[in-house]
């Protein structure tokens, strides 16, 4: 008998060798005293970072290009292979041309190049990253959306000045600190309750997403809430489907703006009508283990533009969700199981 599935594979965005130990952001002699030999991860107002045309690596910048010491602004990322390293706002310098490359979804999209870089976003270009350049883009980004979000004191309105060397920020009023917050989601891949790992799983569609594009469901924990809790009732809200057998596959960070993946599996009943909600879930269906291998081989390289993939339940095709999502680890990791 076949073995439950697991992942099997580490989530793209949860790949990290940075050492981003606390007690280093409270050393302002010991950061100091190592930035001129730091490196710097440049973010521009899009969220987008430089990466050698080809290259699975940021490219980074030295740190006393941009001063002594670091800038007020400069944000302390982690040390790996005894170098710190930072991230701070950047722009695209010099004329830059348009390539087109594949982005989220598979979907080929536009990004600048200059100077042999392209400046890509990490939702499109996370997954073609090692393992270090995915884990300091990842926390950059988080830094950043918590960066333009916490000017002002949630207490009494207060603006508030970065400390820590950007992993708090301290009330000018009152001098209370407050730190970068994470907002947990479930995930859940759900399939039949055929054999072990079931012939078919669950899929939808959000009604402001274009045609063909399909993932599993998810959605945030709410107060008071347990995780497992959070499941069932997602699930229930969004399809109308009760499930069972909840269990837990591995999280990945979604610093879009602030989130926490945390993925799971459930069994559900395929012969239960699916009522999708309302304004939220435009179509709701099952697809077969056959279909969706279909169209891992047909979309399994991320530089080939999408293909067609027929669906036997009734769907003109299949776009999977992106390569740097769990949403995609998850159905690879079912896909590849057996029943």
């Amino acid at each position: 008998m076949p073995g439950r599935f697991t992942l099997g594979a580490l989530p793209t965005l949860s790949r990290s060798t940075v050492d981003r130990q606390e007690t280093l952001r409270t050393d302002p002699a010991r950061l100091i005293g190592k930035w001129p030999e730091a490196r710097v991860v440049l973010l521009d107002d899009n969220g987008r970072t430089p990466v050698a045309e080809g290259g699975s690596a940021l490219a980074t910048r030295k740190a006393v290009d941009f001063g002594g010491e670091p800038p007020a602004d400069a944000v302390f990322l982690g040390e790996w292979e005894d170098v710190d390293y930072w991230s701070l706002p950047g722009r695209i310098e010099g004329d830059a041309e348009t390539v087109r490359m594949a982005g989220s979804w598979g979907v080929v999209e536009e990004v600048p190049r200059v100077d042999g870089e392209i400046w890509v976003e990490l939702r499109g270009y996370g997954d073609q990253l090692d393992d270090t350049s995915a884990g300091l883009f990842t926390t950059a980004q988080a830094l950043r959306h918590w960066r333009r979000r916490a000017r002002f004191c949630t207490r009494d309105g207060s603006p508030t000045e970065l400390v820590q060397f950007g992993w708090a920020s301290r009330c000018a009023a009152k001098g209370h600190e407050e730190y970068p917050r994470t907002d947990p989601a479930v995930i859940c891949l759900v399939h039949d309750t055929d054999g072990v790992n079931g012939s078919h799983v669950l899929l939808a569609r959000q009604s402001i997403w274009p045609a063909d594009r399909y993932s599993v469901l998810a959605g945030f924990v709410e107060a008071g809430e347990s995780l497992e809790g959070c499941v069932a009732r997602e699930i229930r809200e969004e399809v109308g489907v009760e499930v069972s057998d909840v269990r837990y596959l591995g999280s990945q960070p979604w610093p879009f703006p602030r989130s926490i993946m945390l993925g799971f599996t459930a069994r559900a009943d395929r012969s239960a009508p699916l009522i999708p909600a309302e304004g939220e879930i435009e179509e709701a269906l099952w697809v077969s283990r056959a279909d969706v291998r279909a169209a891992f081989r047909n979309r399994g390289t991320p530089t080939r533009e999408p293909i067609p993939t027929p669906i036997a339940d009734g769907a003109a095709r299949l776009l999977l969700p992106g390569n740097s999502s769990i949403a995609r680890v998850m159905l690879k990791a079912w896909a590849e199981a057996e029943e």
